[in-house]
């Protein structure tokens, strides 16, 4: 008998004031009481606003949204539903009316307007700097699809007229500072195009194939720190502008003095590679030429591995950046219809990494390469770099901190025919989104099993169930600990209807919003919590 109720809180709460946990365990022990502190009660279709529901922040402070029509940003404060009830056993008592109000449960702090009348909030785009409680948000026009082609962009990579990145003070909304890029390309989906390292920003142009690294100061201003592509260094091209006078020809020497002056002559309009592609070209030439020491076979190699793919290589573009820590940059690179593309997994793909300090390429990889993906199994939470403020993100379950995590993929690995297609499928997630994965500790798969193609902590959209999705106890397999249904109470089922559910997951209260999405129906929001 004593065995069986030491699941429960209070013998839970006895156990930790007579027990110490191992050093270094502490928080482990800690989040053992969420098994017994889950959402229990559900409120199907709540009284609220009409607007597009993001995410909570990580520190649980702020809920973000934004309006209907995409030109403004509301922020709200999650609260607790409290009431009050008259006689006794008040657990037995149904809700009263206000519970099924959306404001029982949030209080708007404000709502202010981010984008101007021909541009809109991208509305899965969101960064939080929580050291400072800023928020990192986008608005852009449209695409532009028969644009004329201009000098350094690339070829296929549609421009979009306005892309504005605002940097908002998110406990009253003061908008402190942003940056604008225009006729440009930046991939905005669920954070691809953008990555944040502390106060370290990393944004992609996919058109001018450069990566600009910018710093948040604690000033409230967005910095520029250094630019990567065409040029590597801070004088680059100062130098290359001083020298490429003596590279002309001596009529077109004194031509182009005569009309711009020696010092304004357009390096990157030259036959120059860019500057990135340099220290990459450069890096694979030598590994190849190390493999052999023989001068024939050297040549022979370069010839088959190097010169017969070199066309191969000049047409690679940056696709996708993360910061592996404040000085190395995880770069994956491809064709210019993968970089456009939102699914790149069909397209080859390689991965350099990169030192903006030496502003040397250090290591390459092909997406098949087998070094990669053990590097990918073994170390992953090296790829998810969380902010060194954030108390919840270092909890995130990845397959080097997760033994059932690391099950899974192992077992995903064995019933995989083909090695290389499956080592290209694993890695094809790489540079990871972001702020991409859920906080919560209700993902946490020490302590609950759950079906991943219906619910995960990715930030993702999923095709909705008619059934609850079951979150199980991992100690106690055949125990359910809660469940979550999306959608209206009584749910008539229609198959030729396509539904659509999100989750957003608070990062360490025991509370919920599903919201489910139905063309041509109004949406449904659930908040599942615990009473």
């Amino acid at each position: 008998m004593l065995r069986r109720s030491r699941h429960n809180l209070a013998s839970r709460i006895f156990d930790r004031q007579i027990h110490s946990p191992r050093p270094g365990a502490s928080v482990n022990s800690v989040r053992r009481f969420y098994e017994n502190l889950v959402p229990n009660y559900t409120i199907y279709d709540i009284d609220c606003p009409e607007n597009s529901f993001r995410k909570f922040t990580d520190d649980g402070l702020y809920l973000i949204s934004f309006s209907r029509n995409y030109q403004e940003l509301i922020v709200y404060r999650p609260t607790w539903l409290t009431f009050s009830c008259k006689g006794e056993d008040c657990d037995f008592h149904g809700l009263p009316a206000k519970a099924k109000k959306f404001e029982s449960f949030f209080t708007q702090l404000y709502s202010v307007s981010l984008a101007s009348a021909n541009e809109l909030i991208c509305k899965d785009f969101f960064l939080y700097v929580e050291n400072n409680q800023f928020g990192l948000f986008a608005t852009s026009t449209a695409q532009v699809h028969d644009a004329p082609a201009i000098e350094g962009a690339t070829p296929g990579v549609p421009p979009i007229e306005k892309i504005t990145f605002h940097l908002v003070r998110l406990q009253d909304g003061l908008k402190l500072d942003e940056r604008v890029f225009r006729d440009d390309f930046v991939n905005l989906a669920h954070n691809m195009g953008v990555f944040l390292y502390d106060d370290i920003l990393c944004i992609v142009s996919l058109r001018f194939q450069t990566i600009h690294i910018l710093q948040i100061r604690d000033s409230t201003h967005l910095v520029d720190l250094r630019e990567i592509g065409p040029f590597c260094r801070e004088d680059d091209e100062l130098f290359l502008n001083s020298h490429s006078q003596y590279m002309l020809p001596p009529d077109e020497k004194n031509q182009d003095e005569l009309s711009n002056g020696p010092q304004q002559q357009d390096v990157q309009g030259s036959s120059f590679l860019s500057g990135i592609k340099q220290r990459l070209l450069s890096f694979v030439f030598r590994g190849i030429w190390n493999e052999e020491t023989d001068h024939t076979l050297r040549v022979q190699r370069l010839k088959k591995k190097f010169y017969f793919h070199f066309q191969d290589y000049i047409d690679l573009i940056i696709w996708k950046v993360q910061f592996l820590d404040r000085h190395h940059l995880l770069i994956k690179l491809g064709s210019v219809d993968g970089g456009v593309s939102r699914n790149t997994d069909q397209h080859p793909a390689f991965f350099a990494v990169y030192n903006m300090e030496t502003t040397e390429v250090i290591a390459f990889y092909q997406s098949f390469a087998d070094e990669l993906y053990n590097l990918f199994e073994q170390f992953s939470d090296h790829f998810h770099v969380a902010s060194r403020n954030s108390l919840h993100v270092n909890f995130i379950s990845s397959h080097s901190n997760n033994i059932h995590v690391l099950e899974q993929l192992r077992n995903v690995k064995n019933k995989s025919s083909c090695s290389p297609q499956f080592v290209k499928k694993m890695v094809a997630s790489l540079p990871f989104s972001c702020q991409s994965l859920s906080p919560s500790p209700y993902f946490d798969q020490s302590l609950f099993r759950f079906d991943e193609k219906l619910i995960s902590a990715m930030d993702r959209h999923r095709q909705s169930t008619e059934h609850p999705i079951k979150f199980m106890s991992r100690r106690q397999p055949l125990i359910q600990k809660f469940k979550i249904k999306p959608g209206p109470e009584a749910d008539v089922v229609d198959n030729r209807t396509r539904r659509i559910s999100s989750f957003l997951f608070h990062p360490f209260l025991p509370f919920v919003l599903s919201i489910q999405q139905t063309y041509m129906q109004p949406t449904v929001v659930n908040i599942h919590f615990r009473r």
